[in-house]
């Protein structure tokens, strides 16, 4: 941020402030947003599932969150569950919070039914 900049900012949040509303200055993503984004849009296009993963994974999470490392070991091959299970979270069969980083202690949350 320059120098004038935050002169600005300042001299907004106080005419903020003297309304009475609140006032914060956004300067772009957590590193960790553009990284999960990143990880999952590496599995946005069409997948075949010749294993039946994408079924296993979303018969395991169920309708209670799980982490994503344990998710992903209670299916018959997890090394390649991984892929299908980004997959899944890439078109919204699957939720998690960006906010946080990406890897297996990733809470992983069920959306709609589970097929």
């Amino acid at each position: 941020m320059k120098e004038e900049d935050e002169v600005r900012f300042a001299a907004a949040a106080r005419a903020a402030a003297a309304v009475g509303w609140r006032y914060a200055v956004v300067m772009g993503w957590h590193r960790q947003v553009m990284t999960g984004l990143d990880a999952l849009s590496a599995r946005r296009r069409p997948m075949a599932d010749r294993l039946g993963l994408q079924r296993q994974v979303l018969e395991v999470l169920g309708r209670q969150p799980r982490m994503f490392g344990d998710l992903v070991e209670q299916t018959a091959v997890p090394a390649v569950a991984r892929a299908q299970a980004v997959h899944l979270l890439w078109h919204r069969r699957m939720a998690m919070d960006l906010a946080q980083p990406f890897g297996d202690a990733t809470w992983i949350y069920p959306v709609g039914r589970a097929e």
